[in-house]
């Protein structure tokens, strides 16, 4: 195909967009709402996992040990832990080093265990302990049962956030669910709006492609400027998308730094900056949004073109 020609049909094929302004600004408009949801979807999942893996590693599990245990038995129990599955780290943390952590904890206030202080120091009430941390959040429970077996009457105590792993994990695995959901049904919708969309082109031009069909055009002429339309349908709402999935993003980010939403500054501090997010989206939307265009738009010819 000469570049003559070639220029010629991606004219026709914003020509014929602009003659079908509304049914076009629909498909638009609803391809565009699919992407941003999913865009939605898609950030608040990796956003959810960078948390979820931020937990793994800073989680920490805390094994509280009974007075009656010897040193040399706590310090053999931890090396048996950390030889166990989905053990990253695991340290014994001896009576006085609880009095020092706690002392740390307290600041100011902290003379107050200044009595306790010292090894083998008989007033001291605080546990020794091992603690723990995880890989994989969703073995949590599983590795808590094991390392509680393998301590029997050694731990009297465990202190364990399976509940708020549970918890994101659980969120995790919904919010991958329905983004995929909603990737399928509004993918459909806009094929659907789409195809609708190219079909009133191809009634429109019925005549015009009857006379270039009886002059011997070939099928990819007369296809190419449908074709032109879907993709150029599917950039524009993948570019609209992106901004629109941006900027709501960029707001969130603005009022999660101020003052007020500081309770949710760890889950803050782990989402990803907006520099490493808008060009993969970009990419991605636009890439997604010109493949839906086509496949509408091949859907559309091959049931109403002769061809």
């Amino acid at each position: 195909m000469r570049f003559s020609s070639f220029k010629y049909l991606v004219k026709q094929g914003w020509h014929n967009m602009i003659a079908n302004k509304l049914m076009s600004l629909a498909s638009i408009g609803v391809l565009a709402s699919c992407l941003f949801i999913t865009g939605a979807a898609v950030l608040l999942s990796v956003n959810v996992s960078s948390f979820v893996s931020y937990l793994s590693q800073q989680n920490e599990i805390e094994f509280y040990l009974s007075d009656t245990t010897a040193a040399d038995a706590a310090t053999a129990f931890g090396q048996q832990v950390s030889g166990m599955d989905n053990v990253a780290e695991c340290s014994y943390i001896s009576k006085a080093q609880a009095v020092e952590e706690m002392k740390e904890w307290m600041g100011a206030d902290s003379d107050v265990l200044a009595a306790y202080e010292g090894d083998d120091n008989p007033e001291n009430p605080l546990p020794a302990s091992i603690r723990v941390t995880v890989t994989d959040l969703e073995q949590l429970s599983a590795t808590v049962s094991a390392i509680q077996a393998a301590g029997g009457d050694m731990i009297y105590k465990t202190q364990s956030p399976s509940d708020l792993s549970s918890i994101l994990v659980s969120l995790q695995t919904a919010v991958n669910y329905i983004g995929w959901g909603l990737v399928a049904i509004l993918g459909i919708v806009a094929i659907v709006v789409i195809s609708n969309t190219i079909r009133l082109t191809v009634f429109n031009r019925r005549k015009e492609i009857n006379i270039m069909k009886f002059v011997g055009a070939t099928n990819a002429f007369i296809r190419m400027p449908f074709f032109v339309e879907g993709i150029t349908v599917g950039t524009i709402a993948g570019v609209l998308a992106t901004g629109l999935v941006c900027g709501c993003y960029f707001g969130i980010l603005q009022y999660l730094a101020q003052p007020s939403a500081k309770w949710l500054w760890e889950f803050t501090r782990n989402m990803y900056p907006m520099t490493d997010i808008w060009a993969p989206l970009l990419i991605a939307f636009v890439a997604f949004g010109s493949f839906i265009g086509g496949v509408g738009t091949s859907t559309s010819i091959r049931k109403h073109l002769k061809v």
